[in-house]
């Protein structure tokens, strides 16, 4: 259940103190570190997944990177495509690590990322699979091309294009542009339509999108909202804070992580700016 401060805040009914803004983000970290700890393999990939919405540069990253180790192959595959997206020398020392996973998935997915990154190791890794050199083996290969080419026809694809062609860039190094989570909303099951529509909102920078954006926070539907706090976090307005706090008390994991993710990702930026000008 939401706190009387948090219910207060999301009505405006009180103005956002400095130590509220702290206190959210505190409980946004913490949510996000008693996730990764979690027992539960699928609750670890949420948080991995919504950490692609973080920043780089925040504590919890080293945790993110640490959990390239986890027991569970799904939760390793959600790492690789997080800590893909921040091109940070760490994260480049934890995908070359991946390419020595047990698992053919995890070390081909960890190739592909090094390869887009223009790290060699990418490249050797891809060649060493082609030459059937690798514990990425030519069956898996083939099932992954097979894939890719279907793909291609798909909506999907098209959409995750359009992601990461219109995601907006703060200047930060460290960001990243939520491509993991994007994927997760689109594959959790059938996702509706207007949550799909909430994902390509998210590159539109007409006020009438902003303000059916933060009308999808509200609603009943999970993935809307779940897209929602995705595209506003993404717009790296930090001024987008008041309406996306509330969340990180959301009733659905998914929902909430994304949340948490957020604000600390906005309050970086934020941060970020007020150093700026400081100098």
């Amino acid at each position: 259940m939401r706190c009387l401060a948090t219910l207060l805040l999301a009505a405006g009914a009180i103005s956002y103190a400095p130590s509220l803004r702290a206190a959210t983000e505190a409980h946004a970290e913490e949510i996000l570190r008693q996730a990764l700890d979690s027992k539960n393999p699928e609750t670890r990939k949420n948080a991995v997944v919504a950490l692609s919405l973080a920043s780089g540069n925040d504590p919890l990253y080293a945790k993110l990177e640490s959990m390239i180790g986890d027991k569970d192959m799904q939760v390793r595959l959600a790492v690789v495509a997080s800590v893909a997206e921040v091109q940070t020398p760490k994260a480049i020392e934890t995908l070359r690590g991946a390419l020595n996973d047990d698992a053919p998935e995890v070390s081909f997915a960890a190739a592909k990322a090094l390869y887009s990154l223009g790290d060699p190791a990418g490249t050797s890794a891809l060649l060493a699979v082609v030459d059937g050199e690798s514990k990425a083996s030519a069956g898996f290969l083939t099932k992954e091309k097979r894939k890719a080419l279907h793909v291609m026809h798909t909506p999907t694809a098209g959409f995750l294009y359009m992601a990461r062609a219109g995601a907006a860039f703060s200047g930060i190094p460290g960001l990243g542009i939520g491509i993991s989570s994007f994927q997760a909303i689109m594959s959790a099951g059938d996702t509706p339509g207007p949550a799909t529509a909430a994902l390509l909102l998210g590159t539109a920078k007409d006020p009438q999108s902003l303000l059916a954006l933060k009308g999808a926070l509200s609603d009943k539907d999970w993935h809307l909202r779940a897209a929602a706090v995705h595209s506003l976090a993404l717009r790296d307005d930090p001024s987008l804070r008041g309406q996306i706090d509330p969340l990180v008390e959301d009733e659905k994991e998914e929902v909430r992580m994304r949340a948490a993710a957020a604000v600390l990702r906005l309050a970086a930026i934020e941060k970020a700016g007020k150093d700026r000008q400081g100098q």
